[in-house]
């Protein structure tokens, strides 16, 4: 996922930055409003798919609210707002200039991971799988909010599943792992982005029970290859069901 970062301060544009790019983004920093402009518009068009802008509010040529109208006037380009300024006033003038999200420094990183996936699914920056994964083949969710991948059926209003018919037991998170990943086949997640999502907690001595997890439906399913594991990321939902 490419992202922007538009930061004026480069120590913590640096610091950032290796982080994102250990989580897989390729991050493009820049100092000011007006770099951060021509590289979203290139001859009044949108730039070269950015999947999110990281916006800091002070920047040295124009206050960054300026920079988000401006961004937000011209692109579709997901923004999330990354200051120092806490003050409620602020937030909501930030929201309603259009930034997608607000997050206040000093954040953990964790929590700035999730906000920036979640930016990405809401505005359909992470529907495609990246290089070199495959195509989903499973059903979307129908008007009844179903899930098929293969033998394997989804009833996410009732919370139950089934393989070829028959009704399988699933404890809580057991079923939320399996519906997030059932709803983007194909499609990797990072194990910090699962934990944020299923356990509402961080990365941080969860992930011996996400394996946990990911072994138990493996097993009640009986189908060991569904969840896939993708080594040193995470997880994905096989792109054919069965």
């Amino acid at each position: 996922m490419r992202l922007l970062l538009v930061e004026d301060d480069d120590r913590v544009a640096a610091a950032l930055s290796a982080v994102l790019a250990r989580h897989g983004f390729e991050v493009t920093h820049v100092r000011s409003g007006a770099e951060a402009l021509d590289e979203l518009l290139v001859g009044g068009q949108e730039g070269p798919g950015f999947a999110v802008v990281l916006l800091d509010l002070g920047l040295p040529d124009q206050d960054g609210f300026e920079v988000c109208g401006r961004i937000r006037r011209t692109s579709s380009t997901p923004v999330i707002m990354v200051t120092a300024r806490a003050d409620v006033r602020s937030r909501i003038h930030g929201l309603n200039l259009g930034a997608d999200d607000y997050v206040v420094k000093p954040y953990d990183m964790g929590e700035l991971l999730a906000r920036i996936h979640a930016v990405s699914r809401r505005t359909g920056g992470e529907d495609a799988p990246v290089a070199g994964e495959r195509a989903s083949t499973a059903q979307r969710p129908d008007g009844a909010g179903t899930l098929r991948l293969g033998a394997v059926t989804i009833e996410l209003a009732t919370r139950q599943v089934s393989v070829d018919g028959a009704v399988v037991p699933l404890t809580r998170k057991e079923f939320d792992l399996l519906a997030l990943l059932a709803q983007r086949p194909g499609v990797v997640f990072r194990r910090e982005q699962i934990i944020s999502e299923v356990w509402r907690t961080s990365w941080e001595g969860t992930g011996r029970t996400l394996e946990v997890h990911v072994a138990s439906l493996r097993s009640k399913l009986q189908r060991p290859a569904l969840i896939e594991t993708v080594r040193g990321v995470g997880y994905r939902m096989a792109a054919q069901g069965d």
